[in-house]
């Protein structure tokens, strides 16, 4: 019987399968090492050594996902109408309150509970605030031409696994938003307006991240000469390190302040 499309449509559609399937199945799945990262005492170097730490994160996915071809076909949005089967896997991944799920509606209880309750770190009212849906509209039309070659490599299932690895790297720094904007409203010397303000801080960032993509990018030789001129100039990198400081500075940051405004709108309510 002859397949109800092309070889290289059936391919794609897999692909999306995969990415969306993967979505869900990292719902369920266990984090120990994401959930260790919960701050244990809220305070602004906590927080601030977390949004470094996640900075890496960043840097590394996009490294990752930037060995694959755009493969636009496994981003087809008609296809994300279709309900996933439920996993046989199941965790705690989405206990963890700085991790946000991409599909809430779809998570079923977990199997598998923590030995110990959560730590209560934000505020119940305002620690529900999502937009996983604008990082996934900005992700899939806008973010990822920015470090992808054009065109399709056929490599599908390796290219959603790390879009998926980046997706939640992103997801989880910009909604690390709710901690920051937590830290400073309990701290009574930090006004709102301030929250939005330090464009010096957000420069650094950006500065920062783009340094980091310089060095985990650059193409590694033993030839000191080569190496020697790598580093001394632009270079040839596996990201740009302008375009790693513009995702920063054009949506990082401004979801970021997004999550922030939410969250202190929803906990002075």
């Amino acid at each position: 019987m002859a397949p109800p499309y092309p070889p290289s449509a059936a391919a794609a559609a897999a692909a999306r399968l995969l990415l969306f399937s993967v979505l869900i199945a990292a719902s369920f799945s266990c984090s120990a090492a994401a959930a260790g990262d919960v701050p244990r005492a809220l305070t602004l170097d906590s927080v601030r050594e977390s949004l470094i730490r996640q900075e890496d994160s960043i840097v590394f996915s996009l490294l990752e996902r930037a060995m694959h071809r755009r493969n636009s076909a496994a981003y087809d949005s008609s296809f994300l109408h279709r309900r996933p089967s439920p996993s046989s896997l199941s965790a705690r991944r989405y206990l963890n309150p700085e991790e946000v799920p991409f599909f809430p509606d779809y998570l079923p209880e977990p199997l598998v509970h923590p030995h110990s309750p959560p730590q209560v770190l934000l505020h119940p009212a305002s620690a529900t605030v999502n937009v996983s849906k604008e990082i996934w509209r900005i992700y899939t039309r806008e973010m990822v031409a920015l470090f992808t070659e054009e065109g399709d490599d056929g490599d599908h299932g390796s290219t959603v696994a790390s879009d998926l690895v980046l997706l939640q790297a992103l997801s989880r720094r910009i909604h690390y938003g709710r901690f920051v904007a937590e830290v400073k409203f309990r701290d009574d010397r930090v006004g709102l307006m301030e929250l939005l303000t330090f464009a010096d801080v957000e420069e650094s960032v950006k500065r920062r991240v783009e340094k980091k993509a310089m060095l985990f990018g650059q193409n590694v030789t033993l030839d000191d000469k080569a190496g020697r001129n790598n580093t001394g100039g632009r270079g040839k990198y596996k990201v740009d390190p302008e375009v790693a400081a513009r995702i920063y500075g054009e949506w990082v940051i401004p979801l970021t302040k997004l999550v922030q405004v939410e969250y202190l709108l929803r906990r002075l309510h």
